[in-house]
């Protein structure tokens, strides 16, 4: 059900991972070891900001960053503006993961002044959706999602997101780290319903340029289906990135 003409995108979220400079060298290695260049996939790399030069100097891959501010500059303590990460040559930013939004209490609003901040600077969003297991087992997913995506929109134009690589990731938090994972008919209903949201706020052909990406236990196992069988474009990877060789054996699944 994927579109098998567009490159799918592997992201790899490094979190606060790994504790050395070396660690973080060696993994980059034993990546770009691993995997053989393809036009079928597009990687992205998104490692603590402090390891940015060290993945530079060791690949190719195009580079993410974790958060941003949504300031471009000013006394706001251990953060990082748009326009620094855009002056480092950084491309793609991951916005309002779940664990920003548990423990750094990050709001709605404050997910959407970082999308603004991202894409006046020219860095391409990759917004992080998804329901809590209580969320779920009230049957309320849906609600959230809709929320999520439409006030992470707010006051994003048709254009912004046009002229932008803007991503979209739905990670059930139930499915974080746990090995617990959605089935392939709740993955696909996922995909199907933000693609529905946005042709709600913009259009069809708006929608259909988002690229909506799984996150949430993927392993060598199970990457290929939750792409191939759900209409995913790709897939953002915690855990088994940080395992150079099974993540690399996620990324040849797709070419």
């Amino acid at each position: 059900m994927s579109n098998f003409n567009k490159p799918k995108t592997i992201v790899a979220n490094w979190k606060m991972n790994p504790v050395s400079f070396g660690e973080a060298e060696s993994l980059i290695k034993t990546i770009k070891n691993g995997i053989q260049e393809s036009d079928k996939t597009k990687i992205i790399i998104c490692p603590p900001v402090v390891y940015l030069s060290k993945i530079k100097a060791n690949s190719s891959f195009d580079l993410g960053i974790q958060n941003i501010f949504w300031e471009d500059e000013g006394a706001y303590t251990g953060e990082i503006s748009a326009v620094i990460a855009k002056n480092l040559k950084i491309k793609y930013t991951i916005i309002g993961h779940s664990e920003r939004r548990k423990y750094l209490n990050e709001t709605d609003e404050m997910v959407n002044l970082k999308i603004q901040s991202a894409l006046k600077n020219n860095i391409s969003p990759i917004l992080c959706i998804g329901e809590t297991l209580k969320e779920k087992q009230e049957d309320q997913a849906i609600e959230v999602i809709v929320i999520q995506v439409e006030k992470a929109l707010n006051n994003i134009t048709k254009s912004q997101i046009i002229n932008s690589e803007f991503q979209i990731a739905y990670e059930p938090i139930w499915a974080i780290g746990t090995g617990e994972t959605p089935s392939i008919n709740e993955i696909m209903s996922a995909c199907l319903l933000i693609r529905k949201i946005v042709s709600n706020l913009y259009d069809r052909e708006t929608a259909e340029k988002i690229s909506i990406l799984y996150g949430g236990s993927v392993n060598s196992k199970n990457a290929f289906d939750f792409v191939d069988k759900t209409g995913m474009d790709g897939l953002l990877i915690g855990g088994a990135s940080l395992n150079g060789s099974e993540f690399a054996r996620i990324v040849e699944l797709f070419g």
